[in-house]
């Protein structure tokens, strides 16, 4: 059975066989599915919650969402 990797910046599944794994010099193991992710990381040290169209800028944009919705809703009740 072959273990299932994710992308450490866009948070895709890489198949096996293909990507890349990039170790820094403290040991952390860094895997990527495409050169657009490794170059968005390593050379242009960009963060994924900030980058539009990675998945953990879709769940750090909809945790807002919901708790703008959220405090909009408490404040309707007042």
């Amino acid at each position: 059975m072959v273990e299932e990797k994710k992308c450490s910046f866009c948070g895709k599944v890489i198949e096996p066989g293909t990507g890349k794994m990039f170790v820094r010099k403290d040991g952390t193991v860094l895997y990527f599915d495409s050169s657009k992710c490794y170059k968005n990381m390593i050379q242009m040290k960009r963060v994924a919650r900030t980058t539009r169209w990675t998945a953990k800028a879709h769940d750090e944009k909809d945790s807002r969402l919901k708790n703008a919705a959220a405090k909009a809703a408490a404040d309707k009740k007042e």
